[in-house]
């Protein structure tokens, strides 16, 4: 039977979404059950599929029209810049079972990760703390810390010089 409950859930959030005003959007978010950390800001057309397993940190950036997927865990750290159109799933079908069940497994986005427009992270993906990720990779591995990944599927592609991380992002626009 459908959980028609949760149909609605999902039909706020995605209208949510394409509300101008930040602070509207974001008690929205938290009602549905998202866990936002102070100063982080989501921008308008996120959708989320199973808001309430989604824990955002501190000081980091959801870009416009990302798709974040709560059907398993899914971490994301501090000070995270995710870039627009990004898709980050924990959910697929099993494409070699015969009745092609679901399978799941928690995604984890570590402190200060970049991750460039158009980055398609599959299920049980950990990015590591400083890692970047290149436009329009899709990341089926883990990627180590402080690594800079890209291509379809995502290979290492160089390494972050600097290791001692504090930078704060920058203030999101007011209708964003």
């Amino acid at each position: 039977m459908f959980n028609y409950i949760l149909d609605l859930e999902l039909l706020i959030v995605r209208v949510a979404g394409l509300i101008p005003f930040y602070t509207v959007r974001y008690l929205i978010y938290l009602a549905a059950g998202v866990k936002i950390g102070g100063g982080s800001h989501i921008h308008m057309g996120t959708q989320f599929f199973y808001p309430a397993n989604v824990k955002i940190g501190k000081g980091s950036i959801i870009g416009q029209n990302a798709f974040l997927d709560g059907r398993n865990k899914l971490i994301i750290g501090n000070y995270v810049d995710i870039a627009s159109d990004v898709m980050i799933l924990n959910s697929e079908h099993d494409i070699n079972s015969e009745d092609f069940r679901a399978i799941s497994a928690p995604c984890e986005i570590g402190d200060y990760v970049f991750i460039g427009p158009r980055v398609i992270i599959l299920p049980g993906v950990k990015i590591g703390r400083g890692a970047v990720v290149a436009a329009g990779a899709v990341v089926t591995k883990d990627v180590q810390d402080y690594m800079i990944v890209g291509g379809v599927p995502a290979v290492v592609i160089g390494a972050r010089k600097v290791k001692d991380l504090h930078y704060r992002l920058g203030r999101a626009r007011l209708f964003q």
